[in-house]
């Protein structure tokens, strides 16, 4: 999937930002990311603004643009909330899904095993966006639909790092199946579960994601319980 310079630069922060590159309160310069990364002003105001809109970023008027910092707890809680919110669309989806729409995810889902094939993380990343949104717009509710895509906006980041995690995408691909498996069937009750058990990081995929974060760019000071967004 093709990106543009918007995309490609806020993704090249948010990896700098999840290593540790760029650090909690760091500002970041306009003109010094246009000298960067080779471009101009208008993908760097682009990227800022969906950085600030996840919540990697914040603008403080006459000050500046500055790495946030995000709450372990917090980023639990938005996950936990996203869940219920993907569960309701899955769930609307099975009950309301059309035939073109169907066929429709069952390319997305199609696209996304092409990018596991391919070994590429964020690839993937984004063909699962594709794969999300038809179950939102088949949910037939729009408001429901407006409010996931913006928490997922603010998640984008985490969910990627996810990705990252050892064996993360072959899960990932049989959860899809399991959700496209209950949608054609028409079981709300269990598109509903597979998509909540999808999103919600439980278990052992809690214990990675807590450590991932930690491994990349956890503030390691002694009691602040903050990341470096992640």
């Amino acid at each position: 999937m093709k990106r543009s310079n918007a995309q490609r630069l806020r993704d090249a922060l948010e990896d700098d930002i999840i290593n540790g590159r760029r650090t909690p309160g760091e500002r970041l310069d306009p003109d010094a990311l246009c000298r960067e990364f080779g471009v101009s002003r208008t993908p760097v105001r682009e990227a800022v603004q969906q950085l600030v809109a996840s919540g990697l970023v914040t603008v403080s008027p006459k000050k500046g643009t500055f790495v946030a910092r995000v709450g372990i707890d917090e980023l639990i809680e938005m996950f936990e909330v996203m869940a219920e919110l993907e569960g309701m669309c899955g769930r609307l989806a099975a009950r309301r899904i059309g035939e073109a729409e169907l066929e429709e995810l069952r390319q997305a889902h199609e696209r996304c095993e092409a990018a596991a094939r391919a070994g590429d993380s964020d690839d993937y990343y984004y063909e699962n966006e594709a794969f999300h949104d038809c179950i939102y717009r088949a949910s037939h509710n729009g408001f429901l639909a407006g409010e996931a895509r913006q928490l997922k906006q603010r998640l984008k980041p985490y969910r990627r790092l996810q990705l990252q995690v050892r064996q993360r995408i072959g899960s990932s691909l049989e959860e899809h199946r399991e959700i496209v498996a209950a949608i054609e069937a028409g079981d709300a009750a269990r598109a509903e579960q597979a998509m909540r058990d999808h999103v919600l990081i439980q278990g052992e995929r809690f214990s990675d994601f807590v450590s991932s974060v930690r491994r990349f760019g956890a503030d390691r000071q002694a009691g602040t319980g903050e990341v470096a967004a992640p």
